[in-house]
């Protein structure tokens, strides 16, 4: 499986947040956060995020993305966790 391609809207997104982020060394990740000395490894290979989505179709990005975060509860995901970077990040 070829590596995922971070896009510059995240790498934005984990500026703001605090972290850096790069792809995972985990073949069955998406990608690494690193805060500190610590690394969380977040979305798995096999779905698709929304910007993956979103090169297809902006309307289905839409749609997918509400989905995900309501079936995720992201408002509610504590801060720092791989849920939290996964709705922050991915979604």
């Amino acid at each position: 499986m070829r590596k995922y391609k971070i896009r510059k809207q995240q790498y934005d997104r984990a500026k703001k947040l605090g972290v850096e982020i790069q792809p995972s060394t985990r073949k069955d990740k998406k990608i690494d956060v690193l805060r500190g000395d610590d690394k969380i490894s977040i979305g798995a290979t096999g779905y698709k995020d929304y910007f993956e989505y979103l090169d297809q179709d902006e309307d289905l990005a839409d749609d997918r993305r509400r989905a995900f975060r309501k079936r995720h509860n992201c408002p509610d995901k504590r801060k720092g966790s791989a849920g939290y970077y996964a709705c922050k990040l991915l979604w």
